[in-house]
Protein backbone atom coordinates (compact mmCIF):
# COMPACT_ATOMS: atom_id res chain seq x y z
CA UNK A 1 0.00 0.00 0.00
CA UNK A 2 1.02 3.35 -0.93
CA UNK A 3 2.14 5.02 2.03
CA UNK A 4 4.59 8.36 1.68
CA UNK A 5 7.12 8.94 4.15
CA UNK A 6 7.78 12.81 5.63
CA UNK A 7 7.71 15.35 8.07
CA UNK A 8 5.98 18.51 8.48
CA UNK A 9 8.72 20.80 9.14
CA UNK A 10 8.45 24.64 9.72
CA UNK A 11 9.88 25.13 6.17
CA UNK A 12 6.67 23.55 5.09
CA UNK A 13 4.46 25.05 7.92
CA UNK A 14 5.93 28.57 6.72
CA UNK A 15 5.36 28.49 3.13
CA UNK A 16 1.90 26.80 3.34
CA UNK A 17 0.89 30.03 5.39
CA UNK A 18 2.21 32.52 2.41
CA UNK A 19 0.22 30.22 0.25
CA UNK A 20 -3.02 30.46 2.41
CA UNK A 21 -2.33 34.43 2.53
CA UNK A 22 -1.18 35.33 -1.11
CA UNK A 23 -4.72 33.37 -2.08
CA UNK A 24 -6.76 35.42 -0.19
CA UNK A 25 -5.59 38.43 -1.45
CA UNK A 26 -5.72 37.05 -5.13
CA UNK A 27 -8.92 35.66 -4.59
CA UNK A 28 -11.11 38.77 -3.41
CA UNK A 29 -9.17 41.60 -4.89
CA UNK A 30 -11.49 42.71 -7.69
CA UNK A 31 -9.59 43.65 -11.06
CA UNK A 32 -10.78 45.22 -14.20
CA UNK A 33 -12.06 41.99 -16.67
CA UNK A 34 -9.29 43.38 -19.24
CA UNK A 35 -6.47 42.55 -16.60
CA UNK A 36 -8.16 39.10 -14.85
CA UNK A 37 -7.93 38.38 -19.01
CA UNK A 38 -4.36 39.28 -19.32
CA UNK A 39 -3.53 37.54 -16.36
CA UNK A 40 -4.92 34.14 -17.19
CA UNK A 41 -3.47 34.75 -20.90
CA UNK A 42 -0.48 35.26 -19.28
CA UNK A 43 -0.37 32.33 -16.83
CA UNK A 44 -1.25 29.73 -19.51
CA UNK A 45 1.76 31.29 -21.63
CA UNK A 46 4.21 31.09 -18.99
CA UNK A 47 2.59 27.43 -18.31
CA UNK A 48 3.26 25.84 -21.90
CA UNK A 49 6.32 27.40 -22.52
CA UNK A 50 8.17 26.64 -18.98
CA UNK A 51 6.46 23.38 -19.12
CA UNK A 52 7.86 22.37 -22.56
CA UNK A 53 11.47 24.17 -22.32
CA UNK A 54 12.12 22.38 -19.26
CA UNK A 55 11.85 19.15 -20.83
CA UNK A 56 14.24 20.64 -23.60
CA UNK A 57 11.82 22.22 -25.80
CA UNK A 58 14.39 24.27 -27.85
CA UNK A 59 11.37 27.14 -28.73
CA UNK A 60 11.57 31.26 -26.97
CA UNK A 61 9.00 32.15 -25.46
CA UNK A 62 7.51 34.40 -27.97
CA UNK A 63 7.61 31.73 -30.42
CA UNK A 64 5.71 29.95 -27.70
CA UNK A 65 2.83 32.41 -27.28
CA UNK A 66 3.01 32.98 -31.27
CA UNK A 67 2.21 29.41 -31.95
CA UNK A 68 -0.85 29.49 -29.11
CA UNK A 69 -1.84 32.57 -30.89
CA UNK A 70 -2.05 30.80 -34.21
CA UNK A 71 0.95 32.05 -35.82
CA UNK A 72 3.24 30.47 -37.95
CA UNK A 73 6.99 29.84 -36.36
CA UNK A 74 9.87 27.97 -37.81
CA UNK A 75 11.15 25.39 -35.37
CA UNK A 76 11.23 21.66 -34.32
CA UNK A 77 7.83 19.94 -35.50
CA UNK A 78 8.62 18.10 -32.43
CA UNK A 79 8.67 21.66 -30.60
CA UNK A 80 5.81 23.12 -32.19
CA UNK A 81 3.62 20.01 -31.54
CA UNK A 82 4.77 19.79 -27.40
CA UNK A 83 3.71 23.70 -27.10
CA UNK A 84 0.11 23.28 -28.88
CA UNK A 85 -0.11 19.42 -27.05
CA UNK A 86 0.64 21.23 -23.26
CA UNK A 87 -2.39 24.14 -24.01
CA UNK A 88 -4.36 21.03 -24.99
CA UNK A 89 -3.41 19.89 -21.49
CA UNK A 90 -4.50 23.33 -19.98
CA UNK A 91 -7.27 22.97 -21.17
CA UNK A 92 -8.03 19.59 -20.27
CA UNK A 93 -7.28 20.26 -16.52
CA UNK A 94 -8.96 23.29 -16.57
CA UNK A 95 -12.27 21.68 -17.37
CA UNK A 96 -11.90 18.54 -15.13
CA UNK A 97 -11.63 21.36 -12.16
CA UNK A 98 -14.69 23.39 -13.06
CA UNK A 99 -16.64 19.84 -13.14
CA UNK A 100 -15.42 19.48 -9.94
CA UNK A 101 -14.54 15.63 -10.27
CA UNK A 102 -14.76 13.36 -7.59
CA UNK A 103 -12.41 10.77 -8.51
CA UNK A 104 -9.43 10.34 -9.81
CA UNK A 105 -8.68 7.53 -12.24
CA UNK A 106 -6.23 5.72 -14.58
CA UNK A 107 -8.26 6.57 -17.68
CA UNK A 108 -7.72 10.23 -16.09
CA UNK A 109 -4.03 10.24 -16.22
CA UNK A 110 -3.61 8.23 -19.06
CA UNK A 111 -6.06 11.08 -21.31
CA UNK A 112 -3.67 13.96 -20.10
CA UNK A 113 -0.55 11.43 -21.55
CA UNK A 114 -2.36 11.12 -24.47
CA UNK A 115 -2.86 14.98 -24.88
CA UNK A 116 0.99 15.32 -23.58
CA UNK A 117 2.21 12.90 -26.07
CA UNK A 118 -0.22 12.88 -29.33
CA UNK A 119 2.73 13.11 -32.29
CA UNK A 120 5.14 13.46 -30.42
CA UNK A 121 5.53 9.74 -29.75
CA UNK A 122 4.55 6.88 -31.78
CA UNK A 123 1.08 6.38 -31.48
CA UNK A 124 1.41 2.57 -29.42
CA UNK A 125 3.02 4.46 -26.26
CA UNK A 126 0.19 7.69 -26.36
CA UNK A 127 -1.70 7.03 -23.30
CA UNK A 128 0.24 3.58 -22.72
CA UNK A 129 1.55 2.56 -19.49
CA UNK A 130 5.53 1.61 -20.96
CA UNK A 131 6.59 -1.78 -21.32
CA UNK A 132 10.60 -1.15 -21.03
CA UNK A 133 12.83 -0.58 -18.65
CA UNK A 134 14.29 3.12 -18.15
CA UNK A 135 16.93 4.81 -16.47
CA UNK A 136 17.18 8.38 -15.89
CA UNK A 137 20.87 10.11 -16.96
CA UNK A 138 22.54 13.17 -15.92
CA UNK A 139 22.45 14.80 -19.00
CA UNK A 140 26.04 16.14 -18.34
CA UNK A 141 28.05 13.13 -17.17
CA UNK A 142 25.82 10.36 -18.69
CA UNK A 143 25.60 8.83 -15.13
CA UNK A 144 22.62 7.13 -14.05
CA UNK A 145 20.73 8.70 -11.37
CA UNK A 146 17.59 6.80 -11.25
CA UNK A 147 16.41 3.50 -12.10
CA UNK A 148 12.66 4.02 -12.54
CA UNK A 149 10.60 0.22 -11.02
CA UNK A 150 10.40 -2.48 -13.51
CA UNK A 151 7.56 -2.15 -16.18
CA UNK A 152 5.64 -5.31 -15.04
CA UNK A 153 5.27 -3.32 -11.60
CA UNK A 154 4.21 -0.55 -13.31
CA UNK A 155 0.41 -0.93 -13.31
CA UNK A 156 0.27 -2.40 -9.71
CA UNK A 157 1.92 0.59 -8.57
CA UNK A 158 -0.57 3.26 -10.44
CA UNK A 159 -3.64 1.23 -8.90
CA UNK A 160 -1.86 1.96 -5.65
CA UNK A 161 -1.20 5.18 -6.21
CA UNK A 162 -4.95 5.97 -7.44
CA UNK A 163 -6.36 4.34 -4.43
CA UNK A 164 -3.97 6.55 -2.29
CA UNK A 165 -5.40 9.97 -4.41
CA UNK A 166 -8.92 9.33 -3.76
CA UNK A 167 -9.08 8.41 -0.27
CA UNK A 168 -11.15 10.14 1.69
CA UNK A 169 -8.74 12.07 4.07
CA UNK A 170 -9.41 15.88 2.96
CA UNK A 171 -9.14 17.09 6.89
CA UNK A 172 -5.63 15.09 7.04
CA UNK A 173 -3.96 16.30 4.17
CA UNK A 174 -3.58 20.24 2.82
CA UNK A 175 -4.09 20.23 -0.51
CA UNK A 176 -1.11 21.56 -1.37
CA UNK A 177 1.30 18.84 0.18
CA UNK A 178 -1.28 16.11 -1.60
CA UNK A 179 0.05 17.96 -5.00
CA UNK A 180 3.46 17.48 -4.19
CA UNK A 181 3.24 13.74 -3.02
CA UNK A 182 1.51 13.09 -6.04
CA UNK A 183 3.95 15.05 -8.39
CA UNK A 184 7.30 13.28 -7.04
CA UNK A 185 5.41 9.54 -7.18
CA UNK A 186 4.55 10.17 -10.49
CA UNK A 187 7.40 10.80 -11.84
CA UNK A 188 9.07 7.66 -9.26
CA UNK A 189 6.58 5.16 -10.73
CA UNK A 190 8.10 6.61 -14.20
CA UNK A 191 4.35 5.08 -15.67
CA UNK A 192 5.46 6.20 -19.37
CA UNK A 193 8.14 5.93 -21.65
CA UNK A 194 8.38 9.70 -21.92
CA UNK A 195 6.39 12.48 -20.98
CA UNK A 196 6.44 11.71 -17.50
CA UNK A 197 7.53 15.21 -15.77
CA UNK A 198 4.60 17.08 -17.56
CA UNK A 199 2.07 14.34 -16.66
CA UNK A 200 2.87 14.88 -12.83
CA UNK A 201 2.84 18.66 -12.82
CA UNK A 202 -0.65 18.75 -14.78
CA UNK A 203 -1.82 16.11 -12.02
CA UNK A 204 -0.44 18.18 -9.16
CA UNK A 205 -1.88 21.59 -10.83
CA UNK A 206 -5.47 19.32 -11.03
CA UNK A 207 -5.05 18.41 -7.61
CA UNK A 208 -4.65 22.61 -6.16
CA UNK A 209 -7.76 22.93 -8.54
CA UNK A 210 -9.37 20.70 -7.01
CA UNK A 211 -8.87 21.59 -3.41
CA UNK A 212 -9.88 25.22 -3.87
CA UNK A 213 -6.26 26.34 -5.03
CA UNK A 214 -7.24 27.08 -8.35
CA UNK A 215 -6.65 31.55 -7.47
CA UNK A 216 -8.53 32.31 -10.60
CA UNK A 217 -5.95 30.45 -12.68
CA UNK A 218 -3.25 32.91 -12.61
CA UNK A 219 -0.20 30.63 -11.13
CA UNK A 220 1.93 28.77 -13.12
CA UNK A 221 4.22 26.32 -11.13
CA UNK A 222 6.12 25.37 -13.93
CA UNK A 223 8.49 28.86 -14.41
CA UNK A 224 9.63 28.31 -10.58
CA UNK A 225 11.02 24.53 -11.32
CA UNK A 226 11.95 26.20 -15.11
CA UNK A 227 13.54 28.45 -13.75
CA UNK A 228 16.72 26.54 -12.39
CA UNK A 229 15.69 23.11 -13.45
CA UNK A 230 19.13 21.54 -12.34
CA UNK A 231 17.95 22.19 -8.67
CA UNK A 232 14.08 20.64 -9.59
CA UNK A 233 15.27 17.49 -10.57
CA UNK A 234 18.11 17.13 -7.68
CA UNK A 235 14.89 17.60 -5.34
CA UNK A 236 12.98 14.99 -7.16
CA UNK A 237 15.78 13.03 -7.06
CA UNK A 238 16.73 13.20 -3.40
CA UNK A 239 13.10 12.22 -2.57
CA UNK A 240 13.61 8.38 -4.21
CA UNK A 241 15.46 7.25 -1.50
CA UNK A 242 12.24 7.44 0.86
CA UNK A 243 11.53 9.91 3.24
CA UNK A 244 10.12 12.92 0.93
CA UNK A 245 10.24 15.88 3.30
CA UNK A 246 13.42 17.14 1.20
CA UNK A 247 11.17 17.31 -1.91
CA UNK A 248 7.89 19.00 -0.35
CA UNK A 249 9.84 21.79 1.36
CA UNK A 250 10.68 22.59 -2.18
CA UNK A 251 7.82 22.13 -3.72
CA UNK A 252 5.71 24.19 -1.09
CA UNK A 253 8.37 26.99 -1.49
CA UNK A 254 7.57 27.13 -5.08
CA UNK A 255 4.68 27.59 -4.70
CA UNK A 256 4.48 30.22 -2.23
CA UNK A 257 7.13 31.83 -4.93
CA UNK A 258 4.58 31.81 -7.51
CA UNK A 259 2.00 33.31 -5.32
CA UNK A 260 3.32 35.98 -3.57
CA UNK A 261 4.66 37.36 -7.12
CA UNK A 262 0.89 37.36 -8.67
CA UNK A 263 -0.42 38.43 -5.18
CA UNK A 264 2.35 41.69 -5.65
CA UNK A 265 1.19 42.06 -9.13
CA UNK A 266 -2.40 42.00 -8.37
CA UNK A 267 -1.63 44.54 -5.38
CA UNK A 268 -0.09 47.03 -7.63
CA UNK A 269 -3.49 46.88 -9.80
CA UNK A 270 -5.59 47.69 -6.51
CA UNK A 271 -6.84 51.11 -7.49
CA UNK A 272 -8.25 49.43 -10.92
CA UNK A 273 -11.14 49.34 -7.65
CA UNK A 274 -11.68 52.92 -7.86
CA UNK A 275 -11.36 53.51 -11.59
CA UNK A 276 -14.30 50.87 -11.50
CA UNK A 277 -15.90 53.11 -8.94
CA UNK A 278 -15.17 56.48 -10.67
CA UNK A 279 -17.06 54.86 -13.57
CA UNK A 280 -20.04 53.86 -11.78
CA UNK A 281 -19.09 50.21 -12.21
CA UNK A 282 -18.21 49.94 -16.27
CA UNK A 283 -15.45 48.42 -17.62
CA UNK A 284 -12.81 50.73 -18.82
CA UNK A 285 -10.82 49.43 -21.62
CA UNK A 286 -7.22 50.35 -21.64
CA UNK A 287 -4.45 49.32 -24.54
CA UNK A 288 -1.29 47.27 -23.05
CA UNK A 289 0.74 50.37 -23.06
CA UNK A 290 -1.55 52.33 -21.33
CA UNK A 291 -1.94 49.34 -18.12
CA UNK A 292 2.13 49.21 -18.25
CA UNK A 293 1.41 53.74 -17.39
CA UNK A 294 -0.90 52.96 -14.63
CA UNK A 295 1.28 49.80 -13.34
CA UNK A 296 4.43 51.99 -13.46
CA UNK A 297 2.30 55.16 -11.84
CA UNK A 298 1.14 52.97 -9.21
CA UNK A 299 4.64 51.64 -8.39
CA UNK A 300 7.05 54.80 -9.43
CA UNK A 301 4.33 57.75 -8.11
CA UNK A 302 5.02 59.81 -11.47
CA UNK A 303 5.93 59.50 -14.64
CA UNK A 304 7.74 62.23 -16.75
CA UNK A 305 8.78 62.78 -20.43
CA UNK A 306 12.51 61.75 -20.08
CA UNK A 307 11.20 58.48 -17.95
CA UNK A 308 9.26 57.81 -21.61
CA UNK A 309 12.41 55.74 -23.16
CA UNK A 310 12.91 53.64 -19.64
CA UNK A 311 9.21 52.66 -20.52
CA UNK A 312 8.87 52.14 -24.01
CA UNK A 313 12.36 51.76 -25.24
CA UNK A 314 10.98 51.27 -28.70
CA UNK A 315 8.05 53.75 -28.68
CA UNK A 316 8.33 57.04 -30.03
CA UNK A 317 7.78 60.12 -27.41
CA UNK A 318 4.51 61.32 -29.59
CA UNK A 319 2.92 57.43 -29.18
CA UNK A 320 2.90 57.79 -25.34
CA UNK A 321 1.99 61.51 -25.59
CA UNK A 322 -1.36 59.98 -27.09
CA UNK A 323 -2.13 57.43 -24.57
CA UNK A 324 -1.33 60.14 -21.75
CA UNK A 325 -3.88 62.18 -23.10
CA UNK A 326 -6.28 59.70 -23.14
CA UNK A 327 -5.59 58.67 -20.04
CA UNK A 328 -6.37 62.18 -19.14
CA UNK A 329 -9.39 62.13 -20.68
CA UNK A 330 -11.11 58.83 -19.07
CA UNK A 331 -10.24 60.83 -15.82
CA UNK A 332 -7.27 58.37 -15.06
CA UNK A 333 -4.35 60.18 -14.71
CA UNK A 334 -3.75 64.25 -14.80
CA UNK A 335 -0.99 66.44 -15.85
CA UNK A 336 1.15 68.90 -13.23
CA UNK A 337 2.97 71.51 -14.49
CA UNK A 338 2.99 72.64 -18.22
CA UNK A 339 6.82 72.38 -19.24
CA UNK A 340 9.23 69.23 -20.02
CA UNK A 341 9.66 68.86 -16.55
CA UNK A 342 5.52 68.29 -15.97
CA UNK A 343 4.44 65.35 -14.13
CA UNK A 344 1.50 62.72 -14.71
CA UNK A 345 -0.04 61.47 -11.79
CA UNK A 346 -2.87 59.25 -10.80
CA UNK A 347 -6.12 60.99 -10.27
Amino acid sequence: MFSPSFRITNKILTNISKIEAAAEVIRHSPLLPLWEKQFKEDAIVRSVYHGTHIEGNMLAKDEAKDILLGKEVMGRSRDIQEIINYRKVIEFIDEEAKKKIEKFTEPLIKKIHRLIANNVLSQELVGEYRLKQVVIRNSQTGEVTFRPPPPVEVPFLMREFIYWLNRNDKDELHPILKAGIAHHELVRIHPFIDGNGRVARALATLILFLGGYDIRRFFSLEEYYDRDAVTYYENLGKATAGDITSWLEYFVYGAAVEFEKIKEKILKLSKDVKLKEKFGGQQIFLGERQMQIIEYLQEIGYLQNQSFKTLFSDISEDTVLRDLQDLIKKGLIKKVGSTKSARYVMV
